[in-house]
């Protein structure tokens, strides 16, 4: 006896079905015409094992339907059969449209609800499986440069994308959405999640609606408001991405389901088998245990849910062909009844699996439960958000005391979190905000959270924010606070794409979005959370590409080892010095101090040598250099406070207050003279630069001849162009 795949599948004039379900008496195949009627009942009468299946003819492709479980409802033994509750397939690859909650949805106390509610549920749609996209290159982790979005936001507001693409995975393929993050220097796209969800059941009487979409329902089913189109339409922008040289990361939501805690509805794997596929608390079954904060969680370990979610992964990379996935809550994923356990069966299934193992992998690496924080736990091949560097960066230029030495440690790579699983530091991913928090404006503007639109008192999101607001409370036309709050936010963007790892900028922080303070926008599904195209800070732009673009091509940056403080051969400069501003080495005593604000790092890589200085204080900081080789000079690349100011052979600088500085060490040589545009143009444009030369607030800005050698003997050009570049090299 054969058995199907599970889900709903066309072949030879109809269809096959298989449905997992331990505990059901009964799964019945419900068909529905295109007027939502229910016109036929199909029960599966064959079974082996505990799962549910048949031949049902005269089903063709594009038919609507939907399950329903027959069975015990005895919440007070996990059991919760409803035939009246018509449920989605949890395999289904497409849906007719988004959900909506119903009160035909809800079962309530000990007895089922006899409302129906399949007049009010989305129809499963019976489709082939989708065409397989091509299986994306390995990702170089060294060049990744992630941009965490949400589709619906980053292009609703562009009124340079077609109207109807506006908001959707289309909207996010077209040239202008594509332009911008190739300009922006963006190698990697992290999208919110987009699977089909459903609202928490306390948003509709607020007038509000999940907007972030961690609230999954469908788990191999794109939600038609952000993909109409379905697999074909996130396949054709993961393409047009890649043409564009970007990678795309999707946000899963493995850990819970929409379906919540025991007032949820029933939609889908709760009334297929709720005791098989959540974890329910021992000594009252009518409850769920609740590590994720969303009212239930899924079994991982069993072997249906693991089953389930990697059938699932391999959908979306098969289908879109997406270069890796990163993983909500992820802990969830490796617990059992006892706790976390890195070696989980989920975890060890998802990295063996020959499809998924060569995919980026990132970890969220904490959920609510008993020993839930789990950063650096969950060792190759796993990335994993680096929240350590997010609150260190936020309290070293808010200005607390003794953060010097933990801001030298997350600047290195964060050894502490991810040496000791041997891996590089490019598997931390470091960031300052995510979609999770504050946006990078809001963080240096309020001083607290303002989460009224909510309609939850302002009691949810966090308060540890470690947020600043110069003086004032939100806006200001102060112009001295707005300054200060745009040089805040480059030196916090220099600190993120000048340290080692992976870094992660949140949708908007390039552009100065706002959330008016709202610090948890997952009900935001309006313009206080969707990018403000026409409001950007061109200014602000300009300074994240050019701050990329240096991350880009300044290999001391970005270098994927250990830094050690030694050197890899006799007489060699070491990997690493820290430095006083006065020039001499760190000692103890300097590490110790509480009121050191500054952190200068004189980094070595086989390409040249490179100083960041990171200054917190709020007075401007006399530097004394270090000798550069002989022939060689430092040149002042970079001033987060002043983007105009660059310096050739200095000896000496000056960090302004709250300013991150770069200097590169670079061959003595000629001024340039008389370089032509043309010349200087078609080397930034071979560089990924273009913007960083051309356009800041309408002045031309060029950098001198030491510095564009220095970034393009760090190119790795193609055969051949390299050659082509240093010959133009000669015209300067």
């Amino acid at each position: 006896m054969n058995v199907p795949p599970l889900g709903a599948w066309p072949r030879n004039g109809g269809v096959d079905v298989a449905v997992f379900s331990a505990n059901a008496e009964e799964i019945e195949f419900c068909v529905f015409d295109p007027q939502d009627c229910e016109i036929a009942r199909h029960p599966l009468g064959r079974r082996l094992g505990d799962v549910h299946f048949d031949f049902i003819p005269g089903v063709a492709t594009g038919a609507r339907y939907g399950l329903r479980a027959h069975g015990a409802f005895e919440p007070w033994r996990g059991h919760r059969f409803n035939a009246a509750k018509l449920l989605l397939d949890p395999y289904a690859t497409r849906i007719d449209r988004p959900f909506k909650l119903d009160a035909a949805m809800f079962d309530t106390g000990e007895a089922p609800s006899g409302s129906d509610s399949a007049a009010f549920m989305p129809k499963a749609i019976v489709s082939a499986p989708p065409v397989a996209a091509p299986v994306p290159p390995a990702c170089d982790w060294q060049d990744l440069i992630i941009y965490e979005m949400h589709v619906k936001g980053f292009s609703k507001r562009n009124e340079a994308v077609p109207e109807g693409l506006r908001g959707t995975f289309g909207g996010l393929a077209h040239p202008a959405s594509i332009e911008y993050l190739r300009a922006l220097g963006i190698t990697a796209v992290e999208v919110l999640p987009c699977a089909a969800w459903l609202d928490e059941r306390h948003l509709p009487p607020l007038g509000l609606n999940n907007y972030w979409g961690y609230n999954p329902v469908g788990y191999c089913a794109p939600d038609p408001r952000l993909a109409p189109g379905g697999f074909a339409e996130i396949r054709d922008a993961v393409t047009a991405l890649r043409e564009a040289g970007i990678a795309t990361i999707l946000d899963v939501v493995y850990n819970h389901s929409a379906e919540s805690d025991e007032f949820g509805p029933t939609v889908s794997v709760r009334g297929l088998d709720n005791a098989a596929y959540y974890r329910l608390l021992p000594d009252d079954p009518r409850r769920y245990v609740d590590d994720a904060g969303c009212g239930n969680i899924l079994a991982c370990e069993r072997p249906a849910v693991v089953r389930l979610i990697t059938d699932s992964l391999r959908l979306w990379a098969s289908a879109t062909g997406a270069d890796g996935f990163r993983f909500d809550l992820a802990p969830v994923l490796g617990r059992n009844a006892a706790g976390f356990d890195a070696a989980a069966p989920l975890l060890t299934a998802i990295a063996q699996d020959p499809v998924l193992r060569e995919r980026v992998l990132i970890a969220e690496p904490w959920d609510i439960g008993a020993g839930g924080y789990r950063l650096g736990d969950f060792g190759a091949p796993w990335a994993e958000w680096n929240d350590k560097f997010r609150d260190t960066a936020r309290r070293f230029w808010r200005g607390d005391k003794g953060m010097r030495g933990d801001m030298a440690t997350r600047l290195a790579g964060s050894a502490d979190i991810f040496a000791r699983s041997r891996r590089p530091p490019s598997r931390g991913v470091n960031f300052v905000t995510a979609h999770d928090g504050f946006t990078l404006r809001d963080l240096l503007s309020y001083a607290d959270k303002h989460n009224e639109a909510n309609g939850e008192q302002n009691r949810d999101g966090t308060g540890n924010n470690y947020s600043w607001n110069h003086g004032v409370e939100g806006p200001s036309d102060d112009a001295g606070i707005a300054a200060a709050r745009a040089c805040d936010a480059r030196a916090l963007l220099a600190t993120l794409l000048f340290s080692r790892g992976t870094p992660m900028l949140s949708m908007g922080d390039e552009s100065g979005h706002t959330q008016r303070g709202n610090n948890n926008a997952y009900a935001q599904d309006c313009d206080l959370s969707w990018l403000d195209w026409a409001g950007m800070d061109q200014e602000l732009i300009a300074a994240t590409q050019r701050m990329i673009a240096l991350r880009r091509t300044v290999p001391a940056l970005t270098c994927d080892v250990w830094l050690t403080g030694k050197s890899d051969q006799e007489g060699a400069l070491p990997d690493v010095a820290w430095l006083r501003p006065d020039g001499a080495p760190m000692a103890v005593g300097d590490w110790e101090n509480p009121d050191g604000a500054t952190l200068i790092a004189v980094l070595n890589a086989p390409a040249g040598r490179a100083m960041l200085v990171l200054h917190a204080g709020w007075q401007a900081e006399t530097l004394t250099l270090p000798p550069p080789l002989a022939a060689h000079r430092w040149e002042l690349t970079f001033d987060s406070a002043d983007l105009a100011r660059q310096a050739d052979d200095v000896e000496t600088a000056t960090a302004a207050p709250r300013s991150v500085l770069l200097l590169l060490e670079t061959p003595r040589g000629p001024r340039a003279t008389g370089a032509s545009d043309q010349t200087v143009r078609a080397l930034a444009t071979k560089a990924g630069l273009a913007p960083f030369w051309w356009d800041v607030e309408g002045v031309r800005h060029i950098v001198s001849p030491g510095t564009l050698r220095a970034l393009l003997a760090s190119l790795r050009l193609p055969t051949g162009s390299e050659t082509e570049a240093r010959a133009s090299l000669q015209c300067l």
